[in-house]
C-alpha cells in the first residue's frame, strides 16, 4: 500500500528494504512510546523513503529513534527551543526543516518544525496526506 501511495506520487521513489516486529518492538522501548500504527505500516514495507533530491521523505527506523532521543534530551536544544517531546520526527525537507506526528495528544496530523523561527504548524492530514503532497512537489517549498 505504502510503496503504491508513494510511488503514485513519485516514480522515482526510492525504497529501503522493510523492518520487522522484532525492529518495531526495540525501537520502542529505546523511545520509551509507542510508534503511531501508519508509521509502522509504512516501516513494514520500506525502512524509509528517498524522494527527489535525495531528501528522506521517510527516515529510516535508526534515524527515527537516534532523532527523537537526541531531541528529547538534549540540553542545548532545550535552550535555544520550545519543547520537542511532544512530537515524532521522522522525515525532513533536506533544508533542516522537518516534520513530525504529535504525540501528544496523540493525532494522525502532520506537523513541520521550521527551524530557523521554532514554529510548528499543520502540514498534512495524515501520513498518506503527507507522502501525497511531500513526494508530489516539484520543489521543497510544497508546505510553505
Amino acid at each position: 500500500m505504502w510503496r503504491d501511495i508513494a510511488g503514485q506520487a513519485l516514480p522515482a521513489a526510492e525504497f529501503r528494504v522493510p523492518i520487522g516486529a522484532v525492529s518495531v518492538d526495540a525501537a520502542e522501548h529505546r523511545l520509551g512510546c509507542s510508534l503511531p500504527s501508519a508509521l509502522v505500516s509504512l516501516l513494514q514495507e520500506t525502512d524509509g523513503i528517498v524522494g527527489r533530491f535525495g531528501v528522506e521523505t521517510i527516515w529510516s527506523l535508526e534515524r527515527i529513534v537516534e532523532d527523537n532521543r537526541r531531541f528529547w534530551s538534549d540540553s542545548s536544544l532545550a535552550d535555544l527551543y520550545m519543547p520537542f517531546e511532544p512530537l515524532l520526527f521522522f522525515g525532513d525537507s533536506g533544508g533542516g526543516d522537518q516534520f513530525a506526528f504529535v504525540r501528544r495528544p496523540s493525532r494522525a496530523d502532520i506537523f513541520v518544525w521550521e527551524h530557523e523561527d521554532d514554529s510548528r504548524r499543520w502540514v498534512a492530514r495524515d501520513l498518506q496526506d503527507y507522502l501525497g503532497r511531500s513526494l508530489g512537489a516539484e520543489g521543497d517549498d510544497w508546505y510553505q
